[in-house]
């Protein structure tokens, strides 16, 4: 793995597992001190490999059950302002920039349907704008995940062919 080696890999699985771990119970785990453990997640983050901190939080369980995936086409030489005005609406919990069609991939989530119409409607105004499709979420198949990947860098995990398959997923 770029730039970590078998104890970094070892820490961070162990931090995906449970985030919520301290640094001495890192420590116990991995058998390593607990200023080494101090130390070596300072330098991680110094090296920026954690993203930001915080709890993932269901919006359905906060008022918002629908979530959509909203195709931004957008004029190329107004794509930052668009992204400032994009974060000033609170719905739009993700965006990113993506090849293809699109020109911006955002997630958002609203109350239901005449919310995400009011919504699309808000983002369909941002000057640069072209158009948008609307694509809504029925299920998430695979959440948010790094263990299989910090597993195949310590050589611990199973190989691409014996990953668990999900409902739903083409034959490779």
């Amino acid at each position: 793995m770029r730039n970590l080696d078998g104890t970094d890999t070892r820490l961070l699985l162990a931090l995906a597992r449970d985030p919520r771990r301290t640094v001495v119970a890192l420590a116990q785990e991995l058998g390593l001190s607990r200023n080494t453990v101090q130390a070596r997640l300072a330098r991680l983050e110094r090296k920026h490999v954690f993203l930001p901190f915080g709890r993932r939080i269901n919006p359905a369980a906060v008022g918002y059950p629908l979530a959509a995936f909203v195709h931004l086409h957008v004029q190329q030489q107004k794509l930052a302002p668009i992204t400032e005005a994009l974060a000033l609406i609170p719905e739009v919990v993700e965006a990113y920039g993506i090849t293809g069609q699109a020109d911006i991939l955002a997630k958002v989530v609203s109350e239901g349907a005449e919310d995400l119409f009011r919504i699309t409607g808000k983002i369909l105004a941002i000057d640069g704008v072209e158009r948008t499709d609307t694509s809504l979420a029925m299920h998430e198949l695979i959440p948010y995940r790094m263990e299989q990947l910090l597993h195949g860098a310590a050589g611990t995990g199973p190989s691409p062919a014996a990953r668990p398959r999900y409902p739903g997923a083409c034959p490779g």
